[in-house]
Parts: structure tokens; sequence; C-alpha cells
């Protein structure tokens, strides 16, 4: 069998789920400059942040319909990574 290396492999305990979340974490309103921490929900699979983002905290730069777009500094350089409401989680919130 061929060896895979699709974007969410070895991730078996990495994106595992204990908790449920509700709707209140969909109506969260984000402005931009608001401090967020990319959380990835293993149940959407839709606007999901590659897993090297998964606990890392970044600045909201846009707002949109469903997705959020996010700086985040990895070394010394910013990404801008673009992932829907359900894989942030607004910082000082639950």
């Amino acid at each position: 069998m061929a060896k895979s290396h699709g974007m969410r492999r070895r991730t078996r305990s990495l994106l595992r789920s204990s908790a449920k979340k509700g709707l209140s974490s969909l109506l969260v309103e984000y402005a931009p400059e608001d401090k967020v921490v990319i959380k990835i929900d293993p149940t959407q699979v839709k606007g999901m942040p590659h897993r090297r983002f998964n606990g890392l905290v970044g600045t909201v730069t846009e707002v949109d319909r469903r997705a959020v777009t996010v700086d985040v500094k990895v070394g010394d350089k910013v990404k801008k990574l673009i992932a829907r409401k359900e894989h942030l989680v607004k910082m000082g919130g639950s």
C-alpha cells in the first residue's frame, strides 16, 4: 500500500475532540485586532487550518461572512491564515 501524505496524517491523537461545542461558539463576533487561539475542531473539515497552526495565537485582520483571516507569527514570519469560525476561540473566552 502506498504511503499517505495527506494533510491529516498522523493526527489521531492531535485532532481528537472530547468536548462538544454548542451553537454559541459560532455566534461569537470577531473584530479586527482581536486575539484568537486556533483550536481545530476535527468534526468540521471545511475551513480547517493546517495542523501546524493548532494551538497558536493570532490576530484577526479581516472578518467575512463565514471565515476569518488571521495573522499568525511562525518563527520570524507572519503567516496569513483563513479559517472558519468553528476552529477559532476568542482569547480570554471559552
